[in-house]
């Protein structure tokens, strides 16, 4: 979704009175408010529950510049400031030929300077009809800059550049050539043909005429005609007709990032019946092509700025992840190699006992790799939840069998209170099998070594708000108020070396997933209380006679 900052004070937050209204149960009533000055804009907390980030940092008030990222409980924005093509490839369509080349002969008739692509507004020109021409320009420029701003994509960019250019000037060809990033050669990206003049035929653009434009940074206007001269019947002029070219720099913040190319013939039998060119081409079309150009190389810019951004953090978060799994794996392997030494052990001396220990020693640590590739996979993964009709009761029971053995070994007590009321409900039994499950492993290993350790798991039925909750409960340590906010950030784990810092991240995308949520309540030294909430949706009949027989 689009937020167009128009108003002096932007409220955001999930009550509907809001300027910007984000339906995120992590948000509060009244979370934030964006207050503009000119062509500032500052964020502000509004004393939210969970607090207002930019790029990552939690902030009180923060000037916002183009590209922060602004996170509100689970939702992302990105800020802003007021700153029918034919197949084949590109290259094989559009060719830049040297001046030599006979057809592509042309002589440079007028240069203009990016400053003047904005006279054209300027009030008080020599035509009577200005008014009715800057309205029609004004509305191509707004939709090029409309363009730019609604698309990431570089080469949907460039085509609609050229559909919005063709509305304007009645061109037969046109090309967009962009800067290779490592070669500094020009490349052609968009091509478009007037309908009926395409022909089949390649774009050849005379490379003297492109230099120039790179060079000296104007657009130029070019015609192979002498307008000062008779037409030679025997020149190639008369056999082809006259053609005229438009070419701009396509003027960023920084350089030139590519060229627009744009040209027309006009048949030689036309030029024999009246006698004389007429041209298609004037300095007005210079003037808005020079405008387009600069609006579409700052949408360029910027997308590319980004796409660097993007691939930046996508680099760091792929080290840290390679770096975190390494770790985590390493003690794996260390504990399976040292399992294999008990059983070598006691294969050597004949000893049962040694042999078994090595063994669920092996167990533990292949169940712990397990878990390891399910959390990976699910995190990684876009799914939808396969809802069907289940009990609720009966997937959390199973976690609690599931993890009673390890709640003795760790020695605590587990407690299962199941809500008796709980109707069958429509849900991923699989993925909220391992919600949960994440959630119990942490609780039984937070409290290992406490005395009378325990944890209590239960679940509740709330009809009058349509909400099914499951509790989990520990007397362990507590989580520090400094971790609260980080526990559910990829790989931040408090547990050390035994833990992946995936399972409460996973729990959390799962139940998201879901349209539910999970909340934590925590004090330090008492335990902690993790509640997971989800929709009770309850299964249509039919599906529900179907699902449970």
């Amino acid at each position: 979704m689009r937020f167009d900052l128009e108003t002096d004070r932007v409220t955001v937050g999930r009550e509907a009175s809001n300027v910007i209204q984000l339906h995120d149960r992590e948000i509060s009533r009244l979370h934030a408010e964006i207050i503009r000055d000119g062509d500032r804009f500052t964020l502000a907390d509004l004393e939210s529950s969970n607090g207002t980030f930019v790029n990552g940092v939690q902030v009180k008030s923060h000037l916002l510049a183009t590209g922060d990222h602004v996170q509100l409980g689970r939702t992302l924005l990105l800020f802003t400031g007021v700153t029918d093509e034919s197949s084949g490839k590109l290259q094989d369509r559009v060719g830049i030929v040297d001046q030599t080349a006979t057809d592509a002969q042309s002589r440079i008739v007028r240069s203009m300077s990016p400053a003047r692509g904005r006279e054209w507004l300027a009030p008080g020109g020599p035509d009577a009809p200005w008014m009715a021409k800057a309205r029609t320009h004004l509305d191509v420029i707004y939709r090029a800059a409309l363009a730019a701003s609604h698309t990431l994509d570089i080469d949907q960019l460039l085509q609609r550049i050229l559909q919005l250019v063709f509305e304007s000037v009645e061109a037969d060809h046109g090309c967009i050539l962009l800067m290779d990033a490592d070669t500094g050669e020009l490349r052609p990206k968009a091509h478009r043909g007037r309908r009926g003049k395409e022909g089949g035929s390649k774009l050849n653009i005379s490379r003297s005429i492109l230099d120039y434009v790179i060079a000296n940074k104007q657009g130029v206007l070019t015609s192979n005609a002498q307008a000062d001269e008779r037409f030679n019947p025997e020149a190639s002029i008369m056999r082809l007709g006259i053609r005229e070219a438009l070419c701009v720099p396509m003027q960023g913040r920084y350089d030139v990032v590519g060229v627009i190319y744009l040209d027309t013939t006009t048949p030689a039998q036309q030029v024999l019946r009246t006698g004389g060119a007429a041209n298609r081409f004037n300095d007005e079309h210079l003037q808005l092509l020079i405008a387009i150009a600069h609006q579409a190389a700052l949408a360029v810019e910027d997308t590319r700025n980004y796409l660097a951004m993007v691939q930046a953090e996508r680099l760091a978060a792929m080290g840290q992840t390679v770096a975190m799994l390494s770790h985590h794996v390493k003690n794996v392997l260390q504990g399976i190699q040292a399992s294999s030494f008990l059983i070598q052990d006691g294969l050597r001396r004949h000893d049962e006992n040694m042999i078994r220990q090595g063994w669920e020693f092996v167990e533990r640590n292949q169940q712990r790799i397990s878990d390891l590739v399910m959390d990976m996979l699910t995190y990684s993964k876009q799914r939808e939840p396969e809802m069907i009709a289940a009990d609720l009761n009966t997937v959390v029971g199973e976690v609690v069998e599931l993890m009673r053995q390890r709640a003795i070994d760790a020695g605590a007590g587990i407690d299962w209170q199941p809500d008796t009321k709980l109707p069958a409900l429509t849900f991923d039994p699989e993925a909220l099998h391992r919600a949960v499950l994440n959630v119990v492993a942490n609780a039984i290993d937070a409290c290992q070594g406490r005395p009378a350790a325990l944890v209590k798991v239960s679940t509740s039925y709330a009809p009058q708000e349509g909400l099914a909750r499951i509790v989990v409960q520990d007397n362990g340590p507590g989580i520090e108020p400094d971790n609260l906010e980080k526990i559910f950030t990829l790989f931040m784990s408090t547990k050390h070396s035994r833990g992946t810092g995936l399972g409460l991240p996973v729990s959390q995308k799962i139940m998201q997933e879901h349209g539910g949520r999970i909340a934590v309540e925590s004090e330090v030294g008492k335990g902690s209380r993790f509640t997971l909430e989800l929709p009770a949706v309850l299964p249509d009949i039919k599906d529900s006679a179907a699902t449970l027989g």
